[in-house]
C-alpha cells in the first residue's frame, strides 16, 4: 500500500513542507522569531541554539541613548507568567551597532531591531541610525511606552500620537518596518489599522499587559515601579483573541506573540491568521524553545498532510 500524501508530503514524514513565510517584504525560512527582550541581542543564546535556523532574530529594544532601566526588584514570577518593570535597559543604538552587530553578521538569520523613543524626534533618530547599519533587514517600533513630549501619553494608545510617529518613522526608513502594538487598549483592530494606513509593512501583537503584584504583609508592591508588564502563558487566550481580530482588520501580515510555550500555542496564532509568531517568556525556562517549536511546527504539517504552511496561516473555522 502506497503512503498517503497531500500536496506532495508524505505522512511518513518522508517529505519536507515548506515553511517560509513573507513578513513585509522579508523572506523567512520559517515563521519563528524571537520576542524583544527575552534574547538579548542574540549572542548570549549561540551557545545554546543554532541562530541559523531561526526565522529572525529580534533583538533586545534599543534607544538612541543609553537606559540604566528601573531600579530592583523589577521581575516577579506569576501564576501561569511573569511581571516585568525592567525599564527598557540597554546599550543605545550606537553600541549595539559597534559592539553587537559584527556577531549578527556571521549568521543567514534576517535581523530585526527593535527600537523606541521618548519623543518623535527619537523614534526618527533611531530609525535613521539603524537603517544604514550593514545587516539589519527589518525594524520592529515599541509603541508601548510613555510619549513624554504628550503628558506621558502612551503612543500605542493613541491613534493621534501613533499615527504621528509611526508616519515620521516610515520616512526615515526604507526597511521593513513593523509596528509592534500594545494590549491597553479599548479596540485592537482600530489600532491595527492605524498602523496600517502610517505607513507599517507589518505588525506584532501583543506587548505586555499591564499588572502589579502586592505583598500582603508589607502591603506595598512588590516591584519598585510598581507596576509592569504580564507575560506568558497567563496571557495567550487574549493575545489569540486579539491577533485574530487584527488580521480581520488589515491586509499587512501580523506577527503574533504573547505566552507560546510549545507547538500548539504556535499553532493557534498561525491558525488565527498570523504569518509569523514570537517566542518571549519561554526562552527562560527553556533555551531550547525556539528551535523545539520549529520543529514542531514542521512534523504537525507532515501529520497533518500539508505541503507549505501558507495553507494552514488564517485557517481557523470561525
Amino acid at each position: 500500500m502506497g503512503l498517503e500524501k497531500k500536496n506532495g508530503v508524505s505522512k511518513s514524514g518522508a517529505g519536507k513542507p515548506n515553511l517560509s513565510v513573507q513578513i513585509g517584504g522579508l523572506k523567512l525560512k520559517n515563521p519563528v522569531m524571537t520576542a524583544s527582550g527575552t534574547f538579548g541581542y542574540g549572542e548570549e543564546y549561540a551557545e545554546f541554539i543554532d541562530l541559523n535556523r531561526l526565522g529572525a532574530i529580534v533583538v533586545k529594544g534599543l534607544s538612541p541613548l543609553p537606559r540604566q532601566g528601573n531600579p530592583v526588584p523589577r521581575i516577579i514570577e506569576t501564576p501561569s507568567g511573569m511581571l516585568n518593570a525592567i525599564g527598557l535597559q540597554n546599550i543605545g543604538v550606537r553600541a549595539f551597532i559597534s559592539e553587537k552587530m559584527p556577531f549578527l553578521r556571521q549568521f543567514n538569520t534576517p535581523v530585526i531591531v527593535n527600537f523606541f523613543g521618548d519623543n518623535v524626534c527619537e523614534f526618527e533618530q533611531a530609525a535613521e541610525e539603524l537603517s544604514s547599519t550593514n545587516g539589519i533587514h527589518g525594524l520592529e517600533m515599541n509603541i508601548s511606552c510613555p510619549n513624554k513630549q504628550a503628558g506621558w501619553s502612551v503612543f500605542g494608545t493613541d491613534p493621534k500620537i501613533m499615527n504621528e510617529v509611526v508616519t515620521a518613522v516610515r520616512k526615515k526608513t526604507n526597511l521593513p518596518l513593523i509596528v509592534k502594538l500594545s494590549p491597553n487598549v479599548t479596540s485592537i483592530a482600530t489600532m491595527a489599522k492605524v498602523a496600517e494606513d502610517s505607513g507599517a509593512d507589518a505588525i506584532s501583537l501583543i506587548n505586555t499587559l499591564t499588572g502589579m503584584v502586592i505583598d500582603v504583609r508589607s502591603r506595598k508592591p512588590v516591584l519598585a515601579n510598581k507596576i509592569g508588564g504580564l507575560s506568558g502563558p497567563a496571557v495567550r487566550p487574549i493575545a489569540v483573541r486579539m491577533v485574530w481580530e487584527a488580521c480581520r482588520a488589515v491586509k499587512i501580515p501580523v506577527i503574533g506573540l504573547g505566552g507560546i510555550m510549545e507547538t500548539d500555542d504556535a499553532l493557534e496564532f498561525i491558525i488565527a491568521g498570523a504569518s509569523g509568531i514570537q517566542i518571549g517568556t519561554a526562552n527562560f525556562i527553556n533555551p531550547l524553545a525556539t528551535i523545539q517549536i520549529i520543529e514542531g511546527i514542521e512534523n504537525f504539517m507532515i501529520d497533518e498532510g500539508i505541503g507549505d504552511i501558507n495553507e494552514l496561516i488564517g485557517s481557523i473555522r470561525a
